[in-house]
């Protein structure tokens, strides 16, 4: 074991590892807690404790910088910059590991205790600063009887409620029990002493029972040829509380109050003890428990039996192989739900997982540990608070509205604005964990139907969007209706879409009539960049049917590379009209040009009427294949009131939606103060170039952004 550190009069003596040598970056903090009114006795227990963790020297650096950040602000501001980046990262999660500590001090004991545990863990980016926080408290607590009643209080409700599960999801049980039983203490004292009183009155006679227990079951193994390690199982006064609780039970009616652990070499040998178990002593029905063949959820290992032993007294023996002890007891194989009872989440237990995994220790790979610990725990979650500091967990990518909504719908629908961490954000604003959101409403429920558009941004969550639609829903039919209508027509001129009939629309996304269909897309069930594709299909002509002059000539559609099939003939060289720049999803038709191959343009383009009316039999149809090309030109144009800084936002936008700038111009007119931008644009594809328009439309300032129409 590794020597603790020492209280001098000199202040801490240098802490040694296990070459007899002390580290650096060890040392350099040792030699400042020392020149600090630092509290020693604690900071010595506290490396004692991550000594016995088996943590590395950064971690056991970074809780003595912590104590000097406490005690000698000027101190560790001189110091900070000097120090590995790695140290002030742990450093800075002990300070952020504060807030939590706050908030608990406000809201009480049990409220929102659980949210608390996964902020903290959400905001704490290394998992070794939850070992600093761990040995802290658990040295603070060995030292709280010498406190005032009230913070001795809220200290052990602080450790109760954080802590002690922290540890126990971790599976740091020699932290874990010392925690609980502590708390436990000074929280209900009256029940501590008399289950202790309890203990203490059969001890003798329980330590004899065990004592003759173990001789008679090490004789036998030793007979049956297993090697193997006895001792008393502990138990601890917190969990014989919890098992009373539990199940309804008197002190006296627990029997595993006298147990057994038995450590052997190989999983033959468990089994091999277990035998020899139940052929001395006959064993209790239903008390028994293989969690080797079938580990718990969480890996935990090892065998459980109930047995009546010497003297008629009931005994509960583990067996477990060495190997299976030392993985339970540090922590790869908490049990945390079924102790704290509750489901969990699938994707959260994986994370915990993923944290207990790293303390199962790994000979010879202290460096590939280190790396491991420095990676950044990934977040799918989010954990905000409300203005009261209590704990709101939303999805990745949620926004301020979703968060608005997750508060209560009636603020959802008032939502105007909102607050983070006391600046105005807009409301597609996504806080990051630790944030403190404000939202900011007004007297009428008013939602906006763009609050439902994916291009917008606004929400992210699906129950949030289903609220917003079921406040419209409960709206007047007309105005659905009415709404639905300007967003057709909108999305049409937007995009410079051909006219055609819409008779098959509604079919299309099942539903009976068009007014339907206007319907759902005004309560954003169905999106304007599907009826738009829809319509541009339904416009495309039928391609015409001809006879043959041989009945063995077949009509052929070859599909090349290109993106283009060319029905009727053979592999051709096709380009895209510059006139009326088709997009895919565009309706397309071909013509034949002398020396150019088939020049495609849009269906409705005037180019090619004036073209087909002069050599209709140089028309052909076109369709567009599997394999669309990667890019295509495209001419939109914005108009709107100039102000500063509109043309960067513009660009800004096309440029962040992965969109290049082929060529642009723009205009004031000064007596009015409007602009007029135009921008030749090179676009993925159909849907791109809609969502980006939406985006554009959406700037401040700007009153229209739509493609220029063909001809």
């Amino acid at each position: 074991m590794v020597q603790a550190a020492l209280t001098t009069s000199s202040g801490l003596t240098p802490w040694r590892d296990r070459a007899g040598s002390v580290s650096p970056v060890l040392g350099a903090a040792l030699e400042a807690c020392a020149s600090v009114p630092v509290n020693q006795a604690q900071c010595a227990d506290i490396l004692d404790l991550l000594a016995m963790l088996g943590c590395d020297a950064q971690t056991q650096a970074a809780a003595l910088w912590f104590e000097v950040s406490r005690v000698d602000p000027a101190l560790w501001a001189q110091r900070e910059a000097s120090l590995p980046a790695e140290l002030q990262r742990l450093v800075a999660g002990q300070v952020a590991a504060e807030r939590v500590w706050a908030l608990h001090a406000q809201h009480g004991a049990d409220r929102g205790a659980e949210g608390l545990r996964r902020l903290l863990l959400a905001i704490i980016r290394d998992l070794r600063v939850v070992f600093i926080l761990l040995a802290r408290q658990l040295a603070r607590m060995r030292a709280a009887s010498t406190m005032p009643e009230a913070e001795r209080q809220a200290l052990a409700r602080l450790t109760r409620d954080i802590h002690s599960p922290l540890a126990n999801r971790l599976g740091i049980w020699q932290l874990k029990w010392e925690l609980e039983d502590l708390s436990f203490r000074y929280l209900q004292p009256d029940t501590y002493k008399r289950i202790a009183r309890l203990l203490d009155e059969r001890r003798v006679d329980r330590e004899d029972f065990i004592r003759e227990s173990v001789d008679v079951l090490r004789t036998a193994l030793e007979a049956a040829g297993i090697h193997a390690d006895l001792a008393g199982r502990p138990k601890h006064i917190y969990s014989i509380w919890k098992k009373m609780q539990r199940k309804s039970l008197e002190f006296s009616d627990l029997y595993d109050i006298r147990a057994v652990r038995v450590l052997v070499g190989s999983v033959a040998d468990c089994y091999g003890a277990l035998g020899v178990v139940h052929t001395l002593w006959p064993h209790l029905p239903g008390e028994f428990d293989d969690y080797i063949a079938r580990p718990k959820g969480n890996d935990y290992r090892s065998l459980h039996t109930a047995v009546i032993g010497p003297r008629g007294k009931t005994l509960e023996v583990q067996i477990r192989t060495h190997d299976m002890h030392r993985v339970n007891e540090l922590g790869v194989a908490a049990h945390w739900r079924y102790k704290e009872g509750g489901s969990g989440d699938s994707e959260f237990e994986a994370k915990i997982a993923w944290m207990r995994r790293l303390l199962e220790p790994r000979p010879d790979s202290e460096g590939d540990l280190a790396a491991e610990l420095q990676t950044e725990l990934l977040e799918d979650r989010v954990y905000v608070l409300t203005p009261k500091g209590e704990v709101v967990d939303l999805p990745h990518g949620a926004t301020v509205l979703d968060f608005a909504y997750h508060v209560h719908t009636e603020v959802g629908h008032r939502c105007r604005g909102a607050k983070v961490n006391g600046r105005i954000v807009p409301l597609t604003f996504q806080p990051s964990s630790g944030d403190r959101v404000e939202v900011l409403t007004a007297k009428v429920a008013e939602p906006s139907r763009d609050w439902l558009s994916a291009h917008h941004g606004y929400l992210h969550t699906s129950r949030a969007k289903e609220k917003v639609r079921t406040w419209f829903r409960r709206i007047a039919h007309d105005a659905n209706l009415a709404a639905g209508r300007a967003m057709f027509e909108k999305e049409i001129r937007r995009l410079a879409l051909p006219a055609a009939d819409i008779g098959k629309l509604p079919a299309h996304f099942h539903l009976k009539t068009h007014d339907e269909l206007l319907v759902a897309l005004a309560l954003g069930e169905v999106a304007p960049g599907q009826i738009a594709r829809v319509l541009q299909e339904a416009a495309a002509p039928a391609p015409a049917v001809t006879q043959s002059a041989t009945p063995t000539a077949q009509r052929h559609s070859v599909r090349d590379q290109s993106a283009l099939s060319i029905e009727g003939v053979g592999n051709l060289l096709t380009t895209l009209a510059r006139c009326c720049q088709p997009l895919p999803g565009d309706a397309v038709r071909g013509f034949v040009t002398k020396g150019r191959g088939v020049s495609v343009h849009r269906a409705d383009c005037a180019s090619l009427a004036r073209l087909a009316k002069r050599d209709p039999d140089r028309v052909i149809e076109v369709e567009w294949g599997k394999a669309a090309a990667q890019a295509y030109e495209v001419d939109i144009e914005l108009r709107g009131y100039d102000r500063k800084g509109l043309q960067k936002d513009v660009t800004s936008l096309i440029s962040n939606a992965s969109v290049h700038i082929i060529a642009s111009s723009s205009r004031v007119f000064t007596r009015t103060g409007e602009v007029e931008m135009r921008f030749t644009l090179r676009v993925r594809d159909f849907e791109q170039l809609s969502g980006l328009l939406a985006r554009l439309a959406a700037l401040p300032n700007v009153v229209d952004a739509r493609r220029i129409s063909a001809g």
